[in-house]
C-alpha cells in the first residue's frame, strides 16, 4: 500500500511540475541554420536567373539575423536593406509589399515608417511552418520591391515542402 501511495504521490508531483512548467515556459519552432541558408541560396539563385544581383537575409521569429548572402555585384546597401525588410516583415507580421501600401503618406499607419530599422519596401516575406510564423526572408537589389519579393517567394518555395510537415 505504501508503494502505491508513494507512486501515486510521485506521479502527481510530476504532473503538477509539468503543469507549472507549461505556465512559465514558452516553446516555439525555429529554422535551423542549414534550412535558413538553403532558403537564402535559393532566393539568390532565383534572382540570378533574371540577372539581378541581390542580397538575401533570413531572420528568426524574434527578428535576429540567421543568414545574410550578398551576390558579388549587389550594391553595398543591399545587405542592410535585406535585413531591414526581413525584420519589418517579422515585426509587423505582414509581408513588406503590403506594409508599403499600408504606410503611404496620408494613411493611418504612415507613422510606422519612422520606426528605426524598418524598411517599408517590397521584398520582405514571412516564413510559416505548418501555419506557425517562424521567421522572414528579405531580398534587396532587384529593380523594384515586387521583383525582390518574387525572388524571396521562389526561395521560400524551394523549402516549403519541408516546412509543411
Amino acid at each position: 500500500m505504501f508503494k502505491q501511495t508513494a507512486c501515486a504521490m510521485l506521479c502527481l508531483g510530476v504532473t503538477a511540475a509539468s503543469a507549472a512548467e507549461a505556465d512559465i515556459f514558452v516553446t516555439y519552432r525555429s529554422l535551423t541554420p542549414e534550412i535558413a541558408l538553403e532558403l537564402a541560396q535559393s532566393a539568390l539563385a532565383a534572382c540570378r536567373k533574371t540577372d539581378y544581383q541581390v542580397a538575401v537575409a533570413v531572420v528568426d521569429r524574434g527578428g535576429s539575423v540567421q543568414v545574410v548572402l550578398r551576390d558579388r555585384f549587389a550594391g553595398p546597401h543591399t545587405p542592410d536593406t535585406a535585413i531591414r525588410k526581413a525584420w519589418t516583415a517579422i515585426t509587423f507580421r505582414t509581408n513588406t509589399t503590403e506594409m508599403e501600401k499600408l504606410t503611404q503618406a496620408g494613411m493611418e499607419a504612415s507613422g510606422t515608417r519612422q520606426i528605426p530599422g524598418t524598411a517599408m519596401l517590397g521584398g520582405g516575406v514571412m516564413i510559416r511552418a505548418a501555419g506557425e510564423l517562424v521567421g522572414a526572408v528579405g531580398v534587396s537589389g532587384a529593380p523594384g520591391g515586387t521583383l525582390d519579393e518574387d525572388c524571396a517567394m521562389k526561395g521560400l518555395e524551394a523549402i516549403q515542402d519541408r516546412l509543411d510537415f
